[in-house]
């Protein structure tokens, strides 16, 4: 996997605000690159590096090793979950908890995508 995008979708999760989320499908869009499984692969070898509990699967969920360990952070956060019967992990609210980012978010997002493509010297073509 290109570093670029490695560092790309990190600097994206870095920039979802507390108790908010996005979805790994929702950062590709949003870099114009990938998809929702490159995005996961990157956020399961290198999330430690940002708030890995804020990019989540479409349906409100982590894989069930990590959502024990979720819950806790969004309780603090005050993100919007659906707590689902004994024995179930709660899950969040996506319709409530995704993340819309406004025009400085947008162009720090444009930033991270020219950043993405450009050569591996960094150099403008």
């Amino acid at each position: 996997m290109r570093r670029e995008f490695v560092d790309a979708v990190l600097e994206v999760a870095a920039l979802i605000p507390a108790g908010r989320v996005l979805s790994y499908g929702d950062v590709a869009e949003l870099l114009g690159s990938g998809g929702a499984r490159q995005v996961g692969r990157v956020m399961s070898l290198h999330g430690a590096l940002v708030a890995w509990w804020r990019v989540i699967r479409a349906d409100g969920t982590l894989p069930n090793e990590l959502m024990g360990r979720a819950v806790g952070r969004y309780q603090r956060e005050r993100t919007p979950l659906i707590i689902r019967e004994a024995g179930h992990e709660p899950k969040v609210r996506m319709q409530l908890a995704r993340w819309f980012p406004d025009d400085d978010d947008f162009d720090r997002i444009e930033d991270i995508r020219r950043k993405m493509s450009l050569p591996a010297d960094g150099m403008e073509p």
